[in-house]
């Protein structure tokens, strides 16, 4: 389903050099599968689900989704298919403090349909466990159900990857096992591959694939043996 080679991504500095943050000869996820990329903070990762997802255009390489290149796309098509095909859960929800639970998912719906439906948001919300949360904004909310709201509209255009960036790093510890669960039950009854990063074994332990950043990104390697030195 995913495919990527060769990518490289670095940002430009103040004194005009580049810094290096991505240098990746080969990685791919199957229809379905559910991958951790395990990394310490700062290696990279929100980087590349930011290329994956054409929120950040990379350097060059290529990256293949549905056997398409997404790395010719212009950015209105990036736009277009990311709003059709990949869902994205960020690690600080993004939520719209003005909009109720319901009402953020419709919006997620809304980069892709032209008519939001409204019933299937409300089964969404109902299904990670906000039924009764469906009129209440975020700050009637806690962290972990505002989380939970995140999700749901991740799911809304019924995506094939969902990309989740460190889903429980601003949620207490007593929450977090519930967020993990539902991440994972969710893609798994819905078909859905997923690349969830984290920088905890905690998290990364609890799925049969773990790729440490570390065995894919070159620059985090090499960042990761001189540390050791």
């Amino acid at each position: 389903m995913l495919k990527i080679s060769d990518l490289k991504k670095s940002f430009a500095q103040p004194d005009g050099g580049r810094l290096e943050i991505l240098d990746i000869p080969s990685f791919q996820v199957d229809r379905g599968e559910q991958v951790v990329l395990l990394g310490r903070s700062g290696g990279g990762k929100t980087t590349l689900l930011h290329c994956i997802s054409g929120i950040a255009s990379i350097d060059s390489g290529k990256i293949y989704f549905l056997d398409q290149e997404l790395t010719q796309f212009s950015e209105p098509m990036w736009d277009r298919f990311r709003a059709s095909n990949i869902g994205y859960v960020f690690q600080t929800f993004n939520l719209l403090p003005a909009f109720t639970a319901l009402e953020n998912v419709l919006l997620g719906m809304s980069f892709a349909k032209d008519v939001p439906d409204q019933e299937y948001a409300s089964w969404l919300l109902e299904r990670v466990g906000l039924g009764h949360r469906l009129e209440h904004k975020p700050d009637q909310m806690s962290v972990g159900e505002q989380q939970r709201v995140a999700v749901a509209r991740a799911l809304a255009n019924r995506p094939r990857l969902l990309l989740a960036d460190e889903p429980t790093a601003n949620i207490d510890p007593a929450n977090q096992q519930g967020i993990v669960d539902l991440i994972k039950e969710t893609c798994s009854e819905f078909s859905v591959g997923l690349i969830l990063v984290t920088h905890t074994m905690e998290v990364a332990g609890q799925f049969d694939r773990i790729d440490n950043l570390e065995d894919i990104n070159l620059i985090a390697a090499e960042a990761d043996a001189g540390r050791d030195k």
